[in-house]
């Protein structure tokens, strides 16, 4: 297994559209048929499958098609918190006062200090 991190924007990208390519052929869908599908222009979807995806929006609706929309379910989910970590944020808020200024200054007296 790749570690993505050791690669380059361009070279994810690239096994992004390998992916996306792979994918369409094993799920037997010309370029043109996803085309219309997705609402994606067909060179939107030959670059893509290039490794040039320059459009999330397109890169959505093709994941969407493709049923592969799971890839980022991990982005979109909600953090659970476990009670008690509930509990210590309620308490740290609780705890955590706002500092308000203590006077107010006398207007004439800072300009004039000021100049």
């Amino acid at each position: 297994m790749t570690d993505i991190y050791m690669l380059a924007d361009m070279a994810i990208l690239a096994k992004i559209g390998e992916k996306l390519r792979g994918v369409r052929l094993k799920q037997n869908i010309t370029q043109q048929s996803l085309s219309e599908a997705s609402n994606v222009s067909l060179s939107t979807i030959k670059k893509m499958e290039k490794g040039e995806i320059r459009s999330f929006d397109a890169l959505l609706r093709l994941l969407r098609t493709l049923g592969l929309l799971d890839v980022l379910q991990q982005l979109v989910e909600e953090e659970q918190l476990s009670p008690s970590e509930y509990y210590s944020m309620v308490q740290a808020s609780k705890t955590k006062q706002r500092k308000r200024a203590v006077g107010k200054l006398n207007n004439t007296k800072q300009e004039e200090s000021a100049w």
